[in-house]
């Protein structure tokens, strides 16, 4: 790890602290490319009155949302979570307060947001220190290049293997994405 952070340099965090927007954003971006991501969301704000707000999709229906670009699957998952927003199922500032493990079951509560999009929420949003997403592919690959495992090496074995970097798994987890970006892993 010492010398993908000798070869990387400084790595730092967007924060994305609009708890609702950085989950609405999430689901929008899901399995599509970046500039269908951009187009649709530039859409889906124009619909929403210029602001995405929870209170503003509640007011929506799905077909609404579909005519922006969303699929049928994604337009039920944003009003998910513009419903469990508006209902107070899901209030942000109780989520600072939680433990890792309380936030990913709170937000893997809202239909389309999986244990992956939660881990991020905590790195992106919290700012959590020792979050690891092990189904990350990115990161699987990285720490079996870092490592010298087999690429598809288990779950467990990766996130075993992480622990050595416990309990700044955020950190290492930012390093082993840049290093793979930028080839560095491979020149290790």
């Amino acid at each position: 790890m010492r010398a993908l952070i000798e070869q990387v340099g400084e790595v730092s965090v967007d924060v994305d602290g609009e708890g609702y927007l950085a989950l609405a954003r999430a689901i929008c971006d899901q399995q599509i490319s970046g500039t269908a991501a951009t187009a649709i969301w530039n859409r889906f704000e124009a619909l929403c009155g210029g602001e995405v707000t929870a209170e503003a999709v509640s007011n929506l229906d799905e077909e609404a949302l579909r005519s922006v670009g969303f699929s049928r699957m994604k337009a039920r998952y944003q009003l998910d979570l513009a419903h469990h927003v508006t209902v107070g199922l899901l209030n942000f500032d109780e989520l600072a307060t939680l433990s890792d493990e309380e936030v990913i079951e709170r937000l893997t509560a809202v239909k389309g947001v999986g244990r992956w999009t939660a881990q991020m929420y905590l790195i992106f949003s919290l700012e959590r220190e020792d979050v690891f997403a092990v189904a990350d592919g990115g990161l699987r690959r990285s720490v079996a290049l870092l490592k010298g495992v087999d690429a598809d090496a288990p779950a467990a074995l990766i996130e075993a293997l992480a622990e050595d970097w416990a309990p700044y798994r955020t950190v290492a987890s930012l390093y082993l994405w840049r290093g793979l970006g930028q080839g560095a892993l491979q020149a290790l």
